[in-house]
């Protein structure tokens, strides 16, 4: 039999609860560690931008009115799914060079990771919340609220678990995101955009978009609509771009520097937190 051309997979993004291409219609070629062509991603532009952002804020009233029950629910049902893909997401790793014992343990991470927040979801107000003491005649209550659309740069190493790291406690407490997967190995990232699709997440919730970096993090960071900024991107331009671009909207930004994504470090309600904000009521005491 004669030798055949392999088809390559060229993997599209995840906006609003689809898989648009790139409105550009620009793909890039993805390589291994020795530079074999492997797949092809899209190449998305300023528009695809901008149209992820509009997809989240729409998806954002919706999954904000949602108890915090119901969005635990919908964490676990994320881990569910990718539990029963997980070899698919093994073989995606190792494509990058990743050995198949070390694929594994990313990928039993990723799950361990969704279930943890999905148990967190609930449980958040009454760990963080309070009663004040006030010198009138109200209650006065401070809970920790979501603070909205969060655009997440993420790093090129460990792509599924630090994608799933990142996602997680955004949208565990009612917040939407628009999330720029790696630039060189962003396979894992929009495979997961099939995982979250096929469970119950809302579309626009998660969006996820790929290509060359310089062509969408200024977008992303100047744009009014979104409020707040996680960065775990090591590149100190990029830093210092967004902290520019976040003073001009007055957004939140967080630059995560993680050393070790399979620490326990990042099991951990604070991070929940760094999106949140307190709001607190006042009720007057009946007579």
């Amino acid at each position: 039999m004669a030798d055949r051309i392999e088809v390559l997979k060229t993997y599209k993004t995840y906006v609003g609860g689809k898989f648009p291409r790139s409105e550009s219609d620009r793909t890039y070629r993805i390589t291994d560690g020795k530079d074999n062509h492997i797949a092809n991603a899209c190449r998305c532009s300023r528009k695809d931008v901008r149209d992820a952002v509009l997809a989240s804020r729409s998806a954002f009233g919706g999954w904000y009115a949602r108890t915090a029950y119901n969005r635990g629910q919908v964490l676990y049902r994320i881990a569910e799914m990718l539990e029963g893909r997980k070899d698919q997401f093994v073989n995606e790793l190792k494509l990058s060079g990743v050995k198949q014992k070390v694929a594994l343990n990313e990928v039993h991470t990723a799950i361990d990771r969704l279930i943890y927040f999905a148990g967190w979801t609930d449980k958040i107000s009454q760990v963080f919340g309070t009663v004040n003491p006030v010198a009138s005649a109200h209650f006065n209550f401070s809970s920790p609220d979501a603070t909205g659309v969060v655009g997440i740069i993420a790093p090129d190493e460990h792509p599924l678990l630090s994608v799933i790291s990142l996602i997680a406690p955004v949208i565990a407490t009612g917040n939407t995101c628009v999330l720029l997967a790696s630039e060189t190995n962003p396979l894992p990232a929009v495979s997961f955009g099939e995982v979250l699709h096929a469970s119950d997440v809302p579309g626009g919730v998660v969006n996820i978009l790929t290509g060359y970096r310089n062509e969408t993090v200024e977008t992303l960071t100047s744009h009014k609509d979104i409020n707040a900024l996680l960065l775990a991107s090591r590149d100190i331009e990029t830093g210092k771009l967004a902290d520019e671009n976040a003073s001009l909207s007055v957004k939140r930004v967080v630059q995560y520097r993680a050393e070790d994504w399979f620490s326990g470090e990042h099991e951990n309600p604070y991070l929940v937190l760094e999106f949140m904000e307190t709001k607190t009521t006042w009720h007057p005491v009946g007579a």
